[in-house]
């Protein structure tokens, strides 16, 4: 297997490579068993619900996610619920970044860089993990892919009103599907002044970016009241700065390495010295060179002045502002991993999947890298050149391997809400109690109801539908102890040991002491991160 040199004239097939690469590797094991964790979860039992449902809910809680809830709504209503429902959308929206990602690399620097980098984004380990994931994140990685493809396309002189105005909306759609998006602003705003961009298009980038925020602001001021939902975030540790770290010295890495890649890049043309050499050597054997996919653009020819005579390639120099790799891939790596680290100085929110779409960079960084040694390679052999990206890929995907099958296991999540409510499935009476603990295991019945059919949740006084909330509203500590000493049996539904915390709430250590007091354990299986158990009262129901 090796690079078609027809491949590296076609931005198209640069682009639509990484994509099919990318959705092939996201069907890989879809439904990861039939599996479905508690995050997920949120997204499947909101998505079922009623659309006046989910905007009263969205008063109350995970506001953040509204647009992408009623995004999932729309598509469960179309379709049906089902495990590929709720994760082939963040398959097609990473391969979807994949593209624009070779776009990039392909239009900075050569075809070969753009492959690299959009090749390289579906193997990256985290971007494997939430690209079968049934949450916002993957989508938020494609509108920023879609807005620094958008810049890119700005600073080397192709901007139009259009393209200034899709920049916006795209960012305001990042925005409302995580306002924590807006992290990419500052990191473009980098690349703006590292690349010297022409003072018009820094004024029209600041309209397009004031556009956008003013836009997110609303949902960003919204959802601080909604803080409190992020209150399992740790406060920053040093140990928690390892990952950035590396992240940064290997996109360091491929920042220095990367810089000379493609130095005797012909201005305009998107083409390093490999493929260069390419089309050189096809010059050579058909004796002409393919205008159509080599000429510059016309509007690039005509503002140079030199339209070029039929059959030869003659480009203008480089646009004012065009960025280098590094610019663009840098700044977007380490601005939002730094941002969200001073921001979590003054409240805790470090989670990597907050800014997923930072690793667009270092897949640019490595297709510099990935650019860089076919570069080296190709001074010395033209045909060993093209079996470089190919080989690299192939070395790539077996040594990760591993790390790729246990990311479409199971074991990979947290727990899992279907096996539970499968087990529970077959351990129910008619008649039996339910209780959740904490409230929030209340997310195995909301997404699986038939499982409990016949039983009854004994400590639920409103439903989430009737509450606006994610797992309803429960009775009081008093009147949950009447109802637990009612029942002959109980099932409890909780986390399984090494998964659960302390119990929390005078209500949860209500539950855990009547059922040690009054019931005996009679059945107690650990399923995926999940304890199913079924107790049975020790004296007649409705004894003390």
């Amino acid at each position: 297997m090796t690079c078609d040199p027809r491949v590296l004239r076609r931005p198209l097939l640069v682009g639509l490579i990484p994509a099919v690469w990318t959705v092939v590797l996201g069907l890989w094991g879809l439904s990861r068993q039939n599996s479905v964790w508690r995050d997920e979860a949120a997204t499947w039992q909101v998505a079922r619900r009623s659309t006046g449902d989910i905007v009263r809910m969205l008063e109350h809680v995970d506001v953040v996610h509204s647009l992408y809830y009623l995004c999932m709504h729309g598509l469960f209503a179309g379709f049906g619920p089902s495990t590929t429902v709720l994760r082939l959308p963040s398959v097609l929206a990473v391969a979807a970044a994949a593209a624009c990602v070779a776009l990039i690399g392909h239009r900075l620097t050569g075809a070969y860089v753009g492959l690299g980098a959009g090749l390289a984004l579906g193997l990256l380990p985290a971007v494997q993990f939430y690209l079968q994931e049934g949450r916002p994140y993957a989508l938020v990685a494609a509108g920023s892919a879609a807005s620094t493809l958008l810049l890119v396309n700005a600073l080397r002189g192709r901007a139009r009103k259009r393209t200034w105005a899709a920049y916006a909306c795209a960012v305001l759609v990042c925005g409302w599907l995580n306002w924590l998006a807006l992290l990419i602003l500052p990191a473009h705003l980098i690349t703006l002044l590292w690349s010297r961009a022409p003072r018009g298009v820094r004024v029209r980038w600041a309209v397009a970016a004031g556009a956008a925020t003013a836009g997110v602001l609303p949902l960003a001021l919204f959802s601080l009241d909604q803080s409190g939902q992020v209150s399992w975030v740790p406060p920053l540790t040093w140990h928690m700065m390892i990952g950035p770290a590396i992240l940064l010295a290997i996109g360091g890495l491929g920042g220095l390495l990367g810089r000379r890649t493609g130095t005797g890049t012909a201005p305009g043309t998107g083409m390093g010295t490999a493929e260069r050499t390419e089309v050189a050597g096809q010059t050579d054997r058909t004796g002409r060179a393919d205008r159509t996919d080599l000429a510059d653009p016309p509007d690039l020819a005509n503002r140079a002045g030199r339209p070029g005579s039929a059959g030869t390639v003659e480009p203008p120099g480089p646009v004012t502002g065009s960025p280098s790799v590094a610019a663009v891939g840098l700044p977007l790596l380490a601005v939002p991993q730094l941002g969200l680290i001073a921001l979590s100085l003054v409240k805790p929110l470090f989670v990597d999947r907050y800014i997923l779409f930072s690793l667009l960079g270092l897949a640019l960084l490595i297709g510099a890298l990935i650019g860089r040694a076919v570069d080296e390679v190709a001074r010395r052999s033209r045909p060993a050149a093209r079996c470089v990206l190919p080989v690299l890929v192939a070395v790539a995907l077996v040594a990760l391997l591993p790390q790729s099958l246990a990311k479409r296991s199971p074991a990979s999540r947290v727990d899992d809400v279907l096996a539970a409510a499968e087990r529970t499935r077959q351990l129910k009476h008619d008649g039996d109690g339910v209780l959740f603990i904490p409230a929030a295991r209340r997310d195995t019945w909301l997404v699986t109801p038939d499982a409990f059919t016949g039983t009854r949740d004994i400590a639920l006084a409103e439903t989430p539908e009737e509450s606006g909330t994610l797992k309803g509203v429960e009775a009081s500590p008093a009147r949950v102890r009447a109802a637990m000493l009612a029942q002959r049996r109980i099932l409890l539904v909780t986390d399984a040991t090494g998964v659960a915390r302390p119990t929390r709430g005078r209500r949860d250590r209500t539950k855990a002491e009547v059922l040690a007091t009054h019931f005996t354990l009679v059945s107690d299986e650990r399923i995926r991160g999940r304890r199913v158990a079924v107790y049975e009262r020790l004296t007649p129901a409705g004894g003390g």
